[in-house]
């Protein structure tokens, strides 16, 4: 945490709010939300091969329990997740050169924010016209899967899939582990829609074949960063205690928030980074702290305020509920 200037209690207290959002948003969605991590630790005073770095320590760190979770659900197409990594292995590690070559340069900030700005506006201009679709008079339920039929092709039981391209599925692997490597990111919220749409596998096989890969790719990309003194274990700790809080009350918010309604605050928290990391390119760093921290406790405020709502409801109800039954006893005897 040498990077952070700042009194120890107020960066253990930013790093724990850190953890906490996207503890809470990985637990509600599915998706850890890694793409705010990184730029948040550059705005408060990490140079961004560090930020990059340590944030891929807590991801790795944060992903073991989802993955042991999965494999006892029996969620993991071990096949699949065995082609991920044959173009994830390589591809890592090529991210982590391109950052280190920029870095020979004094050119990492500027080029992975330029890249980062660009991706976090293709993803929610994505999500909002997904959202502008399903409201449309077409609007459908059903998943379509993209075939792409480039030979060889193999089949994955688990997932009841016959056949699919083992480069379709290899070519997954090679672009969000690049992206972890070069921005420190899990590639979720690409290799996610890839699995389903591409692939067509059965969402919750998705989810725990993504979570191998997140594992493997954060637990290799902060092992190269490491090498280089690039992580700092203390501040991914510190984010992953927060994440451990986050991810429950997030998992159990799925039972009662209407998820329409988040999945519109999340489109905005990501086109807010966007916009807040490019307050950062142009040197307003407070604006862009404020503004960071600002989206990511009203995107985990809203969950947890539907989580609250929920329990309150379920409760009221129960109490309603039980003077019935009581009449209903007294009646019979």
């Amino acid at each position: 945490m040498e990077f952070i200037a700042a009194n120890p209690i107020i960066a253990v207290s930013a790093l724990l709010t850190i953890g906490f959002t996207v503890g809470v948003c990985g637990g509600f969605f599915g998706v850890g939300g890694a793409f705010i991590v990184t730029p948040a630790l550059n705005v408060l005073g990490f140079p961004m091969v560090y930020a990059i770095g340590t944030d891929l320590a807590h991801m790795a760190g944060k992903s073991v329990v989802g993955t042991m979770k999965h494999y006892r659900l029996g969620n993991i197409d071990f096949r699949a997740a065995g082609l991920l990594l044959i173009g994830t292995t390589p591809s890592v590690r090529l991210g982590v050169a391109a950052v280190h070559e920029l870095e020979r340069h004094g050119k990492t900030d500027v080029y992975v924010r330029v890249v980062y700005i660009g991706l976090l506006l293709a993803i929610a201009s994505f999500m909002f016209l997904d959202m502008r679709r399903q409201r449309g008079p077409h609007k459908t339920g059903a998943r379509k899967r993209i075939r792409l039929s480039i030979p060889p092709m193999i089949s994955l039981p688990r997932s009841g899939i016959d056949s699919v391209s083992v480069w379709t599925v290899i070519c997954i692997g090679a672009l969000t582990g690049f992206l972890a490597g070069f921005l420190g990111v899990g590639g979720g919220f690409i290799r996610m829609p890839a699995l389903l749409y591409l692939v067509g596998m059965p969402a919750k096989i998705a989810v725990g074949t993504d979570l191998v890969e997140v594992l493997f790719s954060g637990g290799y990309g902060s092992y190269l960063y490491g090498r280089a003194g690039q992580v700092d274990i203390t501040a991914a700790l510190i984010m992953l205690v927060g994440a451990a809080l986050g991810a429950n009350l997030g998992a159990l918010a799925t039972h009662y928030a209407k998820a329409a309604r988040i999945k519109r605050l999340f489109s905005f928290t990501i086109l807010g980074t966007a916009i807040a990391v490019l307050m950062k390119q142009v040197g307003l760093t407070i604006p862009a702290a404020i503004m960071l921290f600002a989206l990511g406790l009203g995107m985990a405020g809203a969950i947890i305020r539907a989580l609250v709502v929920g329990i309150r409801a379920e409760r009221a109800k129960k109490m309603t509920d039980q003077p019935a039954l009581d009449t209903v006893g007294v009646t019979t005897e």
